[in-house]
């Protein structure tokens, strides 16, 4: 099997949790060098990935003609420089959602992609999210018919603010919805496609906090309504999904359990049935289906953050094509201009 080096600038939340254990738990690649300087980071990475080179130098990893792809796990308003400068180094890039802080810093990376022949894509993990693969199976089946609403949350609860990190600096590109509303925006496109209009609600909700830490979006699909929405001071546990159609309806709490697994220090190679669901997690289907009245649970799709780093090996080697296409990654982008566009002016915003 043809091994592909990879480069990973930055071991914050980003690189620690999510890019290490999946890059190092998926055949093919190997993790070959990481940029980072602060001491309890790097010690980190001397414990778990031994054979890694840690440099404190950028460049150490641009330059280095043993390293075919590099990702970006920098602070978002960095992004598109740091792209720029990997893929006039010629390496294939992955760059950690949000993708940009505006849709015309992505045109930019897209069509320098293109003229370099190297694939360009962003982190969208949450496609592979066990409740969201669900959702996918469940939309697909037809069972509840057709839809007339979707809603979906992410929400958090943490009434302080955080000291010392750039996401909570209040510059363009901060903020929970570039955040988690940047995962809830790419899913809404993949099950719906673009829609005709948008309109938002933004709001900073917590003392002395400078981010948006609230959002209303709606999504407006002709018959077919879907909401998003995220917040900071949600203490109860709110319905995840939502799903609404002229024949019943799915509902589901509880988030998918890989992120607490890294939370824990685990990681997909290490872990047996990774990604799997507990049964008090699985959502609740009411419906009837031909004469056919069903209510009950629906068993879990596993969750599977390897198959993002999967795909993308398998589209480095020409086996496979890229899901997370980056011209889908600046629509993501794009509907969050409008979201803010629509708050400023308080009105629906045509998508465009």
């Amino acid at each position: 099997m043809k091994q592909i080096n990879v480069g990973l600038l930055g071991f914050g939340m980003a690189g620690r949790l999510f890019h290490g254990p999946t890059i190092t738990s998926t055949n093919g690649l190997n993790l070959f060098k990481v940029r980072e300087t602060k001491a309890p980071n790097i010690a980190i990475i001397k414990e778990r990935y031994p054979d890694t080179i840690i440099v404190n130098d950028t460049n150490e990893i641009l330059n280095d003609p043993s390293i075919e792809l590099i990702i970006v796990a920098t602070p978002n308003v960095t992004h598109h420089a740091v792209a720029t400068q990997a893929l006039m180094a010629d390496k294939h890039v992955i760059v950690d959602k949000p993708f940009t802080v505006t849709s015309g810093e992505a045109t930019q990376l897209i069509d320098l992609a293109k003229s370099k022949n190297k694939l360009l894509t962003v982190y969208q993990n949450r496609r592979w999210d066990s409740d969201f693969r669900t959702v996918k199976k469940v939309i697909n089946s037809n069972l509840l018919g057709n839809l007339v609403e979707y809603e979906a949350h992410y929400d958090r609860f943490r009434n302080t603010i955080r000291p010392d990190t750039w996401k909570e600096d209040g510059v363009l590109g901060t903020g929970l919805l570039y955040d988690l509303g940047s995962h809830l925006i790419d899913q809404a496109l993949v099950l719906f496609g673009l829609p005709k209009t948008v309109m938002a609600d933004l709001r900073t909700q917590r003392n002395n906090a400078t981010i948006i830490d609230n959002f209303e979006m709606i999504l407006d699909y002709g018959k077919l309504k879907v909401t998003l929405k995220g917040g900071m001071l949600i203490k109860e546990q709110l319905p995840h999904f939502i799903i609404l159609g002229n024949n019943g309806a799915f509902v589901k709490y509880g988030m998918d359990v890989q992120e607490e697994a890294l939370l824990t220090g685990n990681a997909p190679n290490k872990t047996t049935n990774w990604g799997e669901e507990p049964e008090n997690l699985w959502g609740t289907m009411n419906t009837e289906f031909n004469g056919i009245e069903f209510r009950g649970k629906v068993k879990s799709e596993a969750g599977n953050y390897v198959g993002f780093y999967e795909n993308v090996y398998k589209a480095i080697i020409g086996e496979a094509e890229l899901e997370v296409k980056p011209e889908q990654a600046r629509n993501v982008i794009r509907v969050i201009e409008l979201a803010m566009q629509s708050h400023k002016e308080r009105c629906r915003i045509e998508f465009s």
